[in-house]
């Protein structure tokens, strides 16, 4: 990946809205060379998808607290049935699982407090292996999602 394929990616995690037109224009090329790189990117997988980013609160997904799970039992069968039940989750926005203590964190998205309450009492609670579930509940938005830091680096070429 060259610095132009850099710059196309630093460009669309910014705006997946752009022309064709627009982004070759952003970037320095003319719009066949542009789409061709953009297509590769695709193609190989550098590009998953694109999505739109939506404000939580105007569609009812306003609460969005961390919780960290500590397991109780980690064997392989429970871990994996864990997980599969974690990932088939709509409320469960992000999950990631840990290096030590806690086990897992994960990012719930529910329109409120009493929402987050029903989720972990029904839902979280219930899932296999689980010895401990903390709350984390963010007092505000420091930084959103900007995508990852994929800007040309100095003295590279393309």
């Amino acid at each position: 990946m060259d610095r132009t394929d850099r710059r196309i990616l630093h460009e669309l995690q910014q705006d997946g809205r752009l022309t064709n037109a627009e982004l070759a224009d952003r970037v320095g090329l003319t719009p066949s060379p542009c789409l061709r790189r953009v297509r590769q990117l695709e193609r190989s997988g550098v590009i998953r998808g694109y999505r739109a980013m939506l404000d939580g609160a105007a569609v009812g997904c306003g609460f969005q607290p961390f919780v960290t799970v500590v397991m109780r039992h980690e064997d392989r069968a429970t871990v994996a049935e864990f997980e599969q039940r974690v990932a088939e989750l709509p409320e469960v926005v992000e999950a990631h699982r840990l290096f030590g203590d806690p086990d897992y964190l994960l990012k719930i998205a529910v329109a409120d407090v009493a929402a987050y309450e029903r989720f972990i009492t029904d839902v979280l609670s219930g899932l296999p292996g689980i010895a401990q579930v903390n709350s984390l509940m963010t007092m505000k938005r420091v930084k959103e999602d900007t995508g990852l830091p994929v800007r040309p680096a100095a003295g590279s070429r393309g």
